[in-house]
């Protein structure tokens, strides 16, 4: 590759870590690099808390049981979350519970768990609709019904401002400003008051 003579070999832009046109594939130097040893333990160190955030507590089952049962629905008909059912002596919740624990302690995962339920006691045991299938229009309306709700409201409000001013009989037009204040000046002199 041939460069005018003001640009220096050195100086010839880099791809990576190699110089363009050459076959030269040599680790840049520590002055190249810069701050990049900084930003590498940054981002270990962003790996590494991201870690223990989310697998802190992986194993514990009671987190795993509470979650569970924040998930799912009492089929008692009091229309609560399974661990916050407050009826005394509620045989249905703790049935549910007592299932919950057992498929812990077999060692089943969350899906199967869930899906057990689903089995036993029918969809509405989830205490959340799932994203999949028709089920998405219940996450989805809310949003869209706002949404237009308020495309509505701003439409209508425009509609009215811009509304165009009353028509008076004859093409009479009334006065603004200084105009109007000459008017009334004169009535006032006409009328002595």
């Amino acid at each position: 590759m041939k460069f005018p003579t003001w640009i220096r070999a050195d100086s010839v832009p880099r791809v990576g870590t190699a110089r363009v046109g050459t076959g030269d594939l040599a680790r840049p130097s520590r002055a190249q690099l810069g701050n990049c040893p900084r930003l590498i333990r940054c981002l270990q160190a962003a790996a590494l808390a991201a870690a223990v955030f989310l697998f802190t507590g992986a194993g514990d089952d009671s987190a795993r049981f509470k979650d569970l049962g924040h998930r799912m629905m009492c089929t008692c008909g009091c229309g609560q979350v399974l661990l916050e059912c407050n009826h005394v002596g509620c045989q249905t919740s703790t049935k549910m519970r007592d299932e919950l624990q057992a498929a812990l302690d077999r060692g089943d995962n969350d899906d199967l768990i869930l899906q057990g339920f689903v089995q036993e006691y029918g969809p509405t045991v989830i205490a959340a609709p799932t994203a999949t299938g028709f089920n998405r229009v219940a996450w989805v309306m809310p949003f869209l019904a706002l949404a237009l709700g308020v495309t509505f409201v701003v439409y209508l409000v425009r509609s009215w401002k811009n509304r165009p001013a009353p028509a008076l009989a004859d093409g009479i037009t009334i006065p603004r400003g200084s105009e109007l204040e000459e008017f009334r000046e004169k009535a006032r002199k006409e009328t002595d008051l």
